[in-house]
């Protein structure tokens, strides 16, 4: 059975990709690859008409120029990629045998890079999230940062699975992003060295003598364990409130998110609902915990918070009327299933989206906070944080 995610395209750029809301399964292909033209009209759908594409086929190899240099799997990746494309979700993906493999890698948490987060957003490359304390962190890369150029190279129409092989590479060498973002009337030139990047999951500290602030930067494989010890800590410390910061969390396994509402709420509460496009829903429920329900909560969220932290947002909102305070959140709240094709190609395909418990889609629209505060560009460069100021302000009267 595969892991389920909930899929972040966003690929760490490091890159690792959470790909979150997958599922894996082996495809068995109810036709013959085509191998040459002998064996064209294999399989070939009763309602679907092919002439057009094979009359195409026959052209470029017939009056071509250079019909002598075109080769024929690379023909039919490219009209496979067309028909995906054609769907017009930035989530569907065909992806080659190469494609798959590092796409692979990713999800089993091969890290090399800058250290950040990005997927698509109006089709343009954007930065989901900049970790804490990597090279991209400390170039000033920010959330909602549009990439134009990695290098030398246009983004336009780019795949993110391609953007992430271009910022990949070796520890210590250099890449160059060409970025823009809201407000800002030119372009600017980021260049960043390549390191090995490692992603905490959870850290808390007290503030104000009473307040519990913990940041969650990730669900991973380590945020169970590590936001248990935490919980345990808060419970023996002299915190009577909390804030929980979700800001630049990408997201990551949809388990965690659950398993973790389940320490602020009651048992049974819906967390999330799966729909489907055929209307068939599932709803994940919190199981038996409640370490820390009874504390007063306020929740930060920004542009770069995604998918699972999005959900555990929501949650949190829709089940105690938890305040939600900083900027509307990505809005990354769809599943993938990963199709696992012949010569080891894949196919990435969105099969449901998430919804908040009263029924929200968190796709494109993310969550709205009920106390809204920007971080401008100069409390970044003075290292201010007027959005954690407003949640300790309002976590002293609750």
């Amino acid at each position: 059975m595969a892991k389920r995610f909930i899929l972040i395209i966003i690929v760490i750029a490091l890159i690792a990709g959470f790909a979150g809301g997958f599922y894996f399964r082996n495809y068995q292909s109810p036709i013959s690859a085509v191998q040459s033209l002998i064996n064209k009209d294999a399989g070939q759908p009763d309602t679907v008409d092919f002439a057009l594409f094979w009359n195409v086929w026959e052209l470029l190899h017939n009056k071509y120029v250079d019909s002598d240099k075109l080769v024929t799997q690379e023909l039919i990746y490219g009209a496979i990629n067309g028909m995906v494309n054609a769907v017009g979700d930035p989530y569907t993906v065909f992806l080659k045998p190469k494609e798959s493999e590092e796409f692979a890698q990713q999800i089993n948490g091969s890290f090399g890079g800058v250290g950040i987060e990005i997927g698509l957003r109006k089709n343009i490359l954007t930065v989901i999230a900049p970790i804490k304390d990597t090279p991209a962190a400390r170039a000033g890369i920010l959330a909602g940062d549009k990439i134009l150029k990695i290098g030398d190279k246009s983004t336009e129409g780019m795949k993110v699975e391609e953007a992430v092989g271009l910022i990949r590479g070796p520890k210590g060498t250099k890449v160059i992003l060409t970025t823009t973002r809201d407000g800002l009337e030119k372009t600017k030139e980021v260049t960043m060295i390549r390191d090995t990047i490692k992603i905490p999951a959870v850290a808390w500290k007290l503030l104000d003598e009473n307040t519990a602030y913990i940041e969650m930067f990730v669900f991973n494989k380590n945020v169970d364990e590590e936001f248990k010890k935490t919980a345990e800590e808060i419970i023996k410390s002299p915190a009577k409130k909390i804030i929980l910061d979700l800001r630049n969390n990408p997201g990551g396994l949809l388990d965690s998110a659950v398993n973790i509402a389940g320490y602020f709420l009651d048992s049974d509460k819906i967390v999330t609902i799966e729909k489907f496009g055929n209307g068939k829903e599932n709803q994940f429920r919190t199981q038996p915990n409640g370490l820390l329900k009874n504390y007063p909560l306020i929740v930060l969220i920004n542009k770069g918070s995604a998918s699972a932290s999005e959900i555990l947002a929501g949650a949190l909102k829709d089940n105690r009327g938890v305040l939600i305070v900083g900027e509307t959140s990505f809005g990354k709240g769809s599943v993938q299933e990963v199709a696992e094709l012949p010569k080891k190609a894949s196919l990435k395909v969105t099969v449901a989206k998430w919804l908040t418990p009263k029924g929200i889609s968190i796709n494109e629209n993310g969550i709205k906070p009920d106390v809204e505060v920007k971080i401008s560009e100069d409390d970044v460069k003075n290292e201010k944080d007027p959005q954690l100021d407003r949640a300790r302000e309002l976590v002293k009267s609750l």
